[in-house]
């Protein structure tokens, strides 16, 4: 079993790499804000779970990100 952080697709996510939503989200906590599918982001930073990114979106900072609702941009 490899600690690998990958996306939905299986490719494999370093930190700084872009990613695209792949459905829609609510974000808890937030006041009701929901990312759309395709919405990019920027600067990742992998956590040590390898199934969970760090992000900052528009409107939020310093969200968590599951891979699985994820793919490399």
């Amino acid at each position: 079993m490899s600690d690998e952080t990958r996306d939905s697709n299986g490719a494999i996510l370093a930190d700084g790499d872009s990613v695209t939503l792949v459905k829609d989200l609510k974000v808890k906590g937030s006041g009701g804000v929901t990312l759309k599918r395709g919405t990019l982001v920027k600067k990742i930073r992998l956590t040590g779970d390898p199934d969970e990114i760090e992000a900052n979106v528009d409107k939020v900072k310093g969200l968590v990100l599951r891979t699985e609702f994820v793919k490399k941009a």
